[in-house]
């Protein structure tokens, strides 16, 4: 007996639309389902809505700067100086004691170590004027006997309208030629800035040390008071003591690496420039493991310094060269080797990532913005790396 006939499984047919993500779009006369476009769903009011509050929180940094930049210099330093505290507290040291030790010693050590290059400091401040001079007169006697490029220009127009004046068989009516006046250096506005910002940096430096000693005081009572505000359940609770005590950890260990880094950096260089003859060679050195604080763009800028003191002291570009050099290498393998190592180990941060924020933090701050803006992103790294939504930054922030 014959068995019934069997239709052949077709193929499933090409109008279906197997992924529900992908929506069809409607055309008239058109068959929905051959049309077939991805489609990502946006919420249009969200994004906005997360556009006005980023605007906003920047405004609001910018415009808190005085405030925030003390405060937060004032929290990392504390975290550094803490272990210190706490051993002499061991020790049975009451607090009070220990954290006032902790600060006169602080303070008077950086007050011994300025006073000990305070002469090579102001013998460089002293030769300042005469630098200025040297680097004018240069530059005058480079310039002289060369035209600007704008009288260049001029010259060259009033000879082919000549030219084309007597093609024509008329007389070209002279024409004065205007130099645009120079726009004059005003020093006096420079050192009457300087005064400011000197006297600024004074008091902000005065109320930081008085919040790090607060601090210092303080102990773990902020501590204890985030716990308490996180939440009721145990689970929040040791989520923020695990934050906290992360945060701790890597500040400290961020500090101790740059303070190696920066005192290797500041030896390497007294020995270089002592080597070559370089005049407060001390001083230099100094100003080179400060300026390292400042990724990137420090050890640039003291590379120009010292090339430029070496050409007015010694004459020659290729000592003023020389002098360059050693100073960006001695920044260079330090920086490459012992601080990205260190740092590696530490934070386990993606340099690209690290330099976009420096850009960033630099941009909004200045100065301050450079050297607050890698301990910044570490406490960022650490906070994204416990809460759930914020783990896409953590992993934009990591290696």
């Amino acid at each position: 007996m014959n068995k019934p006939f069997e239709a052949a499984p077709q193929a499933p047919s090409a109008t279906r639309n197997p992924d529900p993500d992908i929506v069809p779009v409607e055309r008239p006369g058109v068959d929905p389902a051959l049309l077939i476009h991805p489609r990502i769903a946006v919420d249009a009011r969200g994004v906005a809505l997360w556009i006005i509050a980023g605007v906003a929180f920047l405004y609001a940094l910018q415009w808190s700067q005085k405030f925030l930049i003390p405060v937060m210099f004032s929290i990392f330093i504390s975290y550094t100086l803490n272990p210190v505290v706490l051993w002499l507290q061991r020790m049975r040291l009451p607090r009070v004691v220990g954290t006032t030790l902790v600060m006169l010693v602080l303070t008077l050590g950086a007050a011994a170590a300025a006073n000990t290059l305070r002469t090579q400091f102001q013998s460089i401040l002293d030769g300042l004027p005469e630098a200025a001079h040297k680097i004018s007169s240069a530059v005058a006697h480079a310039q002289q006997g060369k035209k600007s490029a704008i009288q260049q220009m001029q010259e060259a127009a009033a000879e082919i309208e000549k030219a084309t004046s007597q093609a024509a068989g008329s007389k070209p009516a002279s024409r004065t030629v205007v130099v645009p006046e120079s726009p004059k250096l005003r020093i006096g506005d420079w050192v009457w800035a300087g005064s400011l910002g000197a006297v600024g940096l004074v008091g902000q430096t005065t109320m930081v040390l008085f919040l790090v000693f607060f601090l210092l005081l303080s102990g773990d009572t902020f501590k204890r008071k985030l716990v308490k505000l996180t939440g009721p359940t145990l689970s929040q609770k040791k989520i923020t003591v695990q934050i906290l005590d992360d945060i701790n950890t890597s500040i400290q260990n961020y500090m101790f690496m740059l303070l190696v880094t920066n005192l290797l950096l500041a030896a390497m260089m007294w020995i270089a420039l002592h080597w070559i003859g370089l005049e407060n060679a001390g001083a230099w050195a100094a100003a080179a493991g400060f300026l390292h604080l400042v990724p990137y763009f420090g050890p640039l800028l003291i590379t120009i310094a010292t090339g430029v003191t070496a050409f007015l002291q010694f004459g020659t570009a290729s000592t003023a060269f020389l002098v360059a050099g050693i100073s960006l290498g001695v920044a260079t393998v330090v920086g490459t080797f012992v601080t990205t190592w260190m740092t590696g180990r530490i934070a386990k941060m993606n340099a690209a990532a690290v330099f976009i924020g420096l850009l960033f933090w630099g941009w909004l701050w200045g100065i301050w913005g450079l050297l607050l803006g890698v301990p910044i992103i570490v406490v960022m790294k650490v906070i994204a790396e416990h809460i759930e939504g914020l783990q896409s930054v953590a992993e934009l922030l990591g290696e």
